[in-house]
């Protein structure tokens, strides 16, 4: 095991960051085979998917402060142990019910994305954070392209409990590697010399604070807005083929890719809330610029997604930089502050996807859906300039 106050490598960082989303969607490949073997409804089973991120969600407000009281070290390992019984209760469940509630014990892979960013923010000062964000945001980024396409494989050939034996696997070769690889990083002893840095009513009561959450909740808005509107614009408006959606839903994922790229190789040279800035004006100059194309005429499917995979660009550059922001408002507090921003990310996103399905079912709409994502997306804007304002603000205030 390495030293306390020793950082995991990036390596480690980049594993703990992946697991998360690929316990989310490696299974839905496998939805309805699991409802047809354990002899249940679709619509039950879909729960491994939604009700799955509704308890993630909320654990993520328990891990964070918990991290914070007793250190990332211990949060981690019992988590992440947590998830690899969950993963064998799955693979070995004969009934939908014991199958749903060993799936909910999968949530404690959150923790491994939650926490290798306040790890993150232990072990680095200033634009460093956002750098090695961006990174890791990279890594998150290829998790949700592949999981699908690994699942999907062992599915076809050995079934889909072999994809939770693959959890468990994976599970038990990550707590291994935390278990070798990664030593305390959280300052627990200086709680009893800063008490005022552990008060979570400062951090609730900080504007700063907010803008910073609610520019990441919102730029990941848009992604969820994507997700919701692309599949049924793309088959019900351009008729576009079951592959090609799959290839167009992939598309902005791709542009976060880019983004996240651009933002580790900009971290070190602009302010972060310069390059939030600059993510969120990407992102709505590319919702304007495909209702511009649809004004003229232009309404190819190839050049209207086009325009939408800067939204995904714009992301790239916001989200590690917003995230960075958020734990440095108390840095004492980075894993309650990383925890209540997922929280609210992943409130949001379901209000949004909700939203999103509704307006548009009864008639799918082109324009419609740019307008979605042009307003959040711009929501997302303001925060950015909020967090822009009182950041300078803080700044004058504590040079005089």
């Amino acid at each position: 095991m390495r030293t306390t106050n020793t950082p995991p490598r990036l390596t480690t960082l980049y594993l703990m960051a992946a697991l998360s989303p690929l316990t989310l969607n490696m299974i839905a490949p496998s939805l309805a085979n699991i409802a047809d073997d354990l002899r249940a409804d679709y619509a039950l089973i879909s729960l491994a998917l939604g009700g799955y991120l509704a308890v993630t969600a909320v654990a993520q407000l328990g891990i964070g402060p918990l991290s914070d009281r007793i250190g990332r070290r211990p949060v981690l390992l019992t988590a992440v142990s947590v998830f690899t019984l969950g993963s064998l209760g799955c693979a070995m469940s004969q009934d939908a019910t014991v199958f749903l509630a060993f799936r909910m014990l999968q949530a404690g892979a959150i923790a491994c994305s939650v926490l290798s960013m306040a790890i993150v923010r232990d072990t680095q000062d200033g634009p460093h954070v956002s750098a090695i964000l961006s990174r890791i945001a990279m890594a998150m980024a290829v998790a949700p392209m592949l999981g699908p396409m690994v699942g999907s494989a062992f599915d076809a050939a050995f079934g889909w409990r072999a994809v939770f034996v693959l959890y468990a696997a994976a599970g038990a070769g990550v707590l291994c590697l935390f278990w070798l690889d990664l030593g305390e990083t959280a300052p627990v002893h200086a709680a009893v010399a800063e008490p005022s840095e552990h008060r979570l009513v400062p951090l609730l009561a900080d504007p700063l604070f907010w803008s910073y959450v609610f520019s990441t909740a919102l730029s990941v808005g848009g992604f969820f807005v994507f997700i919701a509107g692309a599949p049924l614009i793309a088959s019900a408006v351009f008729g576009v083929t079951t592959t090609t959606v799959g290839l167009i839903v992939g598309s902005i994922t791709a542009g976060y890719f880019v983004g996240s790229f651009l933002s580790s190789r900009l971290a070190l040279k602009h302010l972060q809330t310069t390059i939030m800035l600059w993510g969120r004006l990407v992102a709505c100059g590319g919702a304007l610029a495909g209702l511009g194309a649809l004004a003229l005429g232009a309404s190819t499917p190839l050049l209207y997604f086009g325009f939408t995979v800067f939204v995904g660009l714009g992301n790239g550059l916001t989200l590690p930089n917003s995230n960075a922001g958020a734990m440095s408002v108390r840095p004492r507090l980075a894993g309650t502050a990383a925890g209540i921003s997922g929280a609210t990310t992943l409130a949001l996103g379901a209000v949004l996807t909700t939203a999103t399905a509704a307006a548009l079912s009864a008639r799918p709409s082109a324009e419609g859906f740019l307008i979605i994502l042009l307003l959040v997306c711009t929501a997302g804007l303001v925060a950015a300039i909020s967090a822009k304002k009182l950041e300078q603000r803080a700044a004058q205030i504590a040079a005089r």
